[in-house]
């Protein structure tokens, strides 16, 4: 019983939800790569709304030294990455107490981004300051995830996201 405790606890989840066509299956890909570069135990599961641009989609991402499930129990996200404003109160019951919100992000996030479309890349950039990850692992990830001909951008969106201070405690 005690293993499982602390097996538990080495566990760490994160939820990202917005609407098609915002790119959450894109930050989340990211995200599980980085960690599963970062030799963790990895598991990434993607709910879609409706099959079109504008239906709820979210996405699990679940990372430790041993990973069962994909799917984040409701109270137990360490981190919420909402993409769309809207989507914040159906998806905050996941998030546990004391877990980080990035939805207070959102407003200044989209200042921040010249288009629209690297809102996810530059969330990426926000949680990935908080998550230990080496840099390196990242940017394998955005290597991975992105084409040759925006990788260079995505990178640049990225790190001003990562390097962005905001207090979400």
């Amino acid at each position: 019983m005690e293993r499982s405790r602390s097996m538990k606890r080495d566990v760490c989840n994160i939820v990202f939800g917005g609407v098609g066509g915002q790119g959450i299956l894109k930050a989340s890909e990211i995200c599980a790569l980085a960690a599963l570069y970062e030799g963790h135990h990895v598991r990434k599961s993607e709910v879609h709304g409706m099959a079109q641009r504008g239906g709820s989609v979210e996405s699990h991402v679940r990372f430790g030294s041993a990973v069962y499930s994909a799917l984040v129990p409701v109270g137990s996200a360490d981190f919420l990455v909402c993409f769309h404003a809207e989507e914040h109160e159906r998806l905050k019951p996941f998030l546990k107490e004391g877990g980080t919100d990035l939805t207070a992000c959102l407003g200044p996030a989209l200042r921040a981004v010249t288009r629209r479309q690297h809102l996810n890349t530059y969330l990426v950039g926000v949680l990935s300051a908080r998550l230990p990850f080496e840099e390196a692992s990242w940017m394998k990830a955005l290597e991975a995830v992105f084409d040759a001909r925006i990788l260079k951008e995505n990178i640049k969106v990225f790190v001003a996201g990562r390097s962005a201070q905001y207090d979400l405690e």
